[in-house]
């Protein structure tokens, strides 16, 4: 796309950050910013014509995961509802056992969730990743316990994109009956997902990944899944998320999850296709450059490079004067300047995760776009290398 007012080239390549609300959805949701206002706890007819809205949106949420209605609590996003069900989940079955186990490489809205278990005297189990971001199945069995009560590895990882083998781990932790939750942030919406082909208890999405409005998410609890609310007060969401509930924002999740599931081949494809070419076009003309995550069991829209010798920081600001958005890492993490904790545990030496770059893309960018990276950021490394240290050090060594 061009910048408005000018002639200059822009690309905005920050998906796993937050897509762009379609405009359909934004159009579902303007009467609920304005005339529809009414509470729909409400048993009046205006509250009762808004219940029906949400509870359309929950029906289509729940189409796009192999849901049932009853099975979806909304939240205000992902972090709320990987808190609930880290919290939640383990809070109902603490008569069970006070133990669970995630991985190394899960957002942070699930890491620090189960570090505030740890404060309270819970036992944490942190599986690890190989060098392609991917959990073994057989490292989650080694990492349960006979006091285990839940286990939540993410689906995939929006870092670096690769996508994790739910399915083999829950056949695994299903057989101990304990409880399995999966942050389904990056797929849902993206890719198929399925919640009894994954054979998973609890999953969390959130709308800001496929063209929704930000401040809007679900978590998905099976029947007769045991949970804890983290809200108390009323009797919103079946007494399991207080609070007087955000309609506009549930409506276009719910618009926004319609599209997603008529769409989402086609989209797929688009991502694909511009993922291959700005992944060959960047490692193919930048030495010394490497493709983070899985090569193939990965997002459709995830580009996640290491260029050696020089800052991701300084890349990602002459990206910025270019006219090109892009990231460091999660967006949780990127003004943080602090080595991702995806890369580390994944065993990437600290000197070379610096200088790490994410691309995430929606079917909205184009080719034109991706070759505007790919003719930008070759001349932005070598100038930056120019300058680098680290760069002439290891031409003097013959690296």
């Amino acid at each position: 796309m061009t910048a408005a007012g000018t002639n200059k080239m822009s690309a905005y390549m920050d998906n796993a950050a937050a897509t762009r609300p379609d405009p359909r959805v934004v159009e579902a949701m303007t009467p609920y910013i304005g005339e529809l206002y009414a509470n729909p706890s409400g048993l009046y007819g205006p509250g009762q014509r808004v219940k029906e809205a949400v509870e359309e949106a929950r029906t289509r949420v729940a189409d796009l995961i192999g849901a049932t209605p009853k099975e979806i609590i909304f939240t205000a996003g992902g972090s709320e509802a990987n808190n609930l069900a880290v919290k939640g989940l383990s809070a109902a079955q603490a008569k069970k056992g006070r133990h669970i186990v995630v991985s190394a490489i899960e957002h942070f809205s699930v890491l620090q969730a189960a570090k505030r278990l740890a404060d309270d005297g819970w036992g944490v189990t942190y599986v690890p990743v190989d060098e392609d971001g991917r959990v073994d199945p057989a490292a989650v069995e080694a990492a349960l316990r006979e006091d285990t009560v839940l286990v939540s590895i993410m689906h995939a990882n929006s870092e670096v994109g690769t996508i994790e083998p739910i399915s083999a781990i829950s056949e695994i932790v299903r057989e101990r009956s304990i409880v399995f939750h999966t942050d389904a942030v990056a797929t849902t919406g993206t890719i198929p997902v399925s919640v009894d082909d994954l054979g998973i208890d609890a999953l969390s999405l959130s709308g800001n990944q496929f063209h929704g409005p930000a401040g809007a998410g679900a978590l998905y609890v099976r029947k007769r899944t045991r949970l804890r609310p983290l809200i108390d007060g009323g009797i919103q969401e079946g007494g399991r998320r207080a609070g007087t509930e955000n309609v506009a924002a549930i409506v276009g999740l719910g618009k926004a999850a319609e599209l997603a599931k008529a769409e989402m081949a086609e989209r797929a494809a688009t991502m694909t296709r511009l993922r291959d070419r700005l992944i060959s076009g960047l490692t193919g003309t930048i030495e010394r450059s490497k493709l983070n995550g899985h090569p193939t069991d990965r997002l459709p829209g995830n580009v996640h490079i290491r260029i050696e010798y020089i800052e991701g920081e300084s890349m990602l600001i002459m990206l910025d004067m270019a006219g090109i958005s892009a990231a460091s890492g999660s967006a949780c993490t990127s003004r943080a300047l602090k080595a991702s904790h995806v890369l580390t545990a994944m065993g990437v030496p600290k000197e070379k995760i610096h200088g790490s770059l994410l691309f995430s893309l929606s079917h909205e960018n184009t080719a034109t776009e991706v070759d505007y990276v790919i003719e930008t950021l070759p001349p932005i490394v070598e100038r930056l290398r120019a300058m680098s240290p680290l760069a002439h050090d290891a031409a003097a060594h013959g690296a």
